[in-house]
Parts: C-alpha cells; sequence; structure tokens
C-alpha cells in the first residue's frame, strides 16, 4: 500500500512538473501568433520614390514663377484700384472714401457679430 501511495506520488509530481515547464516555454514569446505565422501580410512598407534632380528643380522654378505672377497681380490690382480714385472729382473722391469707411466698420461689427455667436454655440455643445 505504502509503494502505490509512492507511485502516485510521484505520478503526481512528474504531471505537475510536466505541466509547469510547457508553461514557461512561453512565457519569453511576445505574441506567439507572430512566432507561428510569421509577419501579417497587411503592414507592408511602400517604397519611397525620390524624383530626379532635374523634375525637383523645374517644379521649384514653377513656384518662383507662380510667386512672381501673384505679386505682379496684386501690384496691378492696386494701380488699377488708385487710379480709379485719382480719376474722379474730389466730391467722388471723398464719397468713395466714406463708403469704403463705412464698408469696413460694417464688415469689422458682422465679424464681431459671427465671432459672438460661434463662441456661444461652441459652448453649448461642449
Amino acid at each position: 500500500m505504502n509503494n502505490i501511495s509512492l507511485r502516485k506520488l510521484f505520478l503526481y509530481l512528474f504531471l505537475l512538473l510536466l505541466g509547469i515547464g510547457s508553461c514557461n516555454g512561453q512565457i519569453f514569446h511576445k505574441n506567439p501568433e507572430k512566432e507561428l505565422f510569421g509577419k501579417t501580410p497587411g503592414i507592408k512598407k511602400e517604397a519611397k520614390v525620390k524624383e530626379p534632380g532635374t523634375i525637383l528643380k523645374a517644379k521649384r522654378k514653377q513656384e518662383a514663377n507662380d510667386r512672381k505672377l501673384e505679386k505682379a497681380y496684386e501690384k496691378t490690382v492696386k494701380r488699377s484700384q488708385k487710379r480709379t480714385i485719382d480719376i474722379q472729382t474730389p466730391e467722388v473722391q471723398a464719397r468713395m472714401k466714406q463708403n469704403k469707411k463705412d464698408y469696413s466698420e460694417r464688415d469689422k461689427e458682422k465679424r464681431k457679430k459671427v465671432k459672438a455667436s460661434t463662441k456661444r454655440a461652441g459652448k453649448k455643445y461642449k
């Protein structure tokens, strides 16, 4: 009887140690699925394609040309507006200046009103 209980005890210890050993086998693997199957096919880095230097140079030249044209256009518009005012009689010039001031004030008030209303709406939905 003592012999049978020793066998059971050794069998129990053997199974216990075997179970602990297999549990400790995967402690150091962070992602076992990655170890089994490797990288997932959905995650791929796209190769960076570098454009030739001549193309980059041409793009920079085109951007500089666009900026130059935009400045020239703004200058032309200002000159045209100034000329439009200069060719008028003094009474018309004064009226034009007053209209410009009135418009500026109305626009400023409108922007203030819009800003205040959006602040209230923003507070409402916080």
